[in-house]
């Protein structure tokens, strides 16, 4: 032991093979500390993860986006009864909304296609296709890998050509390259022009809102779907639309405007709903404080009992160690000298806490990912700043021991037993 330490000073030397003689009360005192240190390590980690992932869900709905989508009805009856009274989400909706809503800059709208099948000379899948707008893609935060986006000339032309998701492009086109090649959807033959990025979301919903589902689409300019697809004559004319903001501090307001404007044109039915991706966001958010104030509460109690466990080492250390104490006092060692002395104990044991408790909040916090599914994320500034804390904290409970071993009397301890 003694040779593993030459690199430290004496005085640090001495603190350390002094706590190492009583390893086992050492490493009990460590306990408490170590879990309060790996407590609020694993928390930021998770904490971070989690916020990070987050934001990456929200920003694949679009951050500056407000999302109006029609609801589904849930059965023919019940659908007579809403188109009595509204014409169902459309695309002079959306054009109300942008002339309208405070800060709207432009939409992009989306309509399924119920689709029977869709295949290649090469392969089938069950992909399913949906007619969108020429910004959709954009205001969708989907990437194209291959090729181009749809644009106006494609929808103003009624174009036959498609952009195939990840997903679909795999199925239809294994190992070929899909660009130029024909996908048959339902009836209609399409020329691949495009092909999305692989988002790689995570999850496949966030606070109740569908994610992820363009891996495995076909998307076809709108007015094409619309001319060349059988939709039934009493459905919405599109099925969700993306209006775009260019302030976000006006999302609030826009949302109240546009669903007051939405509410006006379908007299009142309550056949649409708004989404609004930066207040998914921030509902999130105080989903995670909640987690955050458990896991800082549990961080807290070990903390506290990591420093009343080392308060009590060291006034043990002091009551053994009062002839020792004495003797240096007789030496002519001053109260700050003993003070000192004990107070490098103390330090020796936060520094060695706070350590451990740092590996173990790393192992912890990848343990909580692995039963969870949640993502972990560092912060190496505030992991390092609570680190730091704790070990101040347990070292704040090291200076009453200390302050208590100075006081001792030198005669009276060099006649303790």
């Amino acid at each position: 032991m003694s040779r593993a330490l030459n690199w430290l000073p004496p005085i640090w030397r001495e603190a350390v093979e002094e706590l190492w003689r009583r390893r086992l009360r050492t490493l009990l005192t460590l306990l408490g500390l170590i879990f309060g240190v790996g407590a609020i390590v694993a928390m930021q980690a998770v904490g971070e993860g989690s916020r990070r992932e987050a934001l990456r869900l929200v920003e694949s709905l679009g951050l500056n986006n407000l999302i109006a989508e029609a609801k589904v009805q849930q059965d023919e009856n019940s659908l007579r009864e809403v188109r009595a009274r509204s014409l169902g989400l459309s695309l002079a909706d959306a054009d109300a909304a942008l002339a309208v809503v405070p800060g709207a800059q432009r939409y992009a709208a989306e309509k399924p296609i119920r689709t029977h099948s869709v295949f290649s000379d090469n392969g089938h899948s069950d992909a399913q296709a949906s007619g969108v707008s020429p910004d959709y893609f954009e205001l969708s935060s989907l990437r194209v890998a291959k090729g181009r986006a749809l644009t106006g000339d494609d929808d103003r032309a009624l174009a036959a050509v498609a952009v195939l998701g990840h997903q679909a492009a795999a199925d239809l086109f294994p190992g070929l390259d899909p660009l130029g090649r024909y996908l048959k959807v339902n009836h209609v033959w399409l020329q691949v022009v495009g092909v999305l990025a692989d988002r790689d979301l995570s999850k496949d919903q966030f606070e109740g809102v569908q994610l992820g589902l363009e891996s495995n689409r076909v998307y076809v300019p709108l007015a094409s779907a619309r001319a060349r697809f059988k939709f039934n004559p009493q459905e919405d004319e599109v099925d969700r639309f993306l209006l775009r903001l260019g302030d976000p501090s006006q999302l609030a307001a826009g949302a109240r405007v546009l669903s007051t404007v939405l509410g006006q044109r379908h007299a009142g039915s309550a056949d649409f709903r708004l989404v609004v991706p930066q207040q998914l966001f921030q509902q999130h958010q105080k989903t995670q404080r909640i987690f955050r104030v458990v896991m800082g509460a549990i961080a807290g109690v070990s903390l506290l009992v990591g420093g009343i466990g080392i308060m009590n080492i060291m006034l043990a250390n002091v009551l053994e160690r009062r002839r020792e104490i004495g003797l240096l006092r007789a030496l002519g060692a001053r109260r700050r000298d003993v003070v000192a002395q004990f107070l490098r104990e103390a330090t020796v044991i936060c520094v060695a806490g706070a350590a451990l408790g740092l590996l173990f909040g790393v192992l912890l916090a990848y343990l909580i990912a692995a039963f969870a599914g949640w993502q972990v994320a560092w912060a190496p500034l505030p992991v390092l700043l609570s680190a730091t804390f704790c070990a101040a904290v347990g070292l704040a409970f090291g200076v009453y021991p200390a302050r208590q071993a100075a006081r001792l009397d030198p005669i009276a301890a060099l006649r303790h037993d």
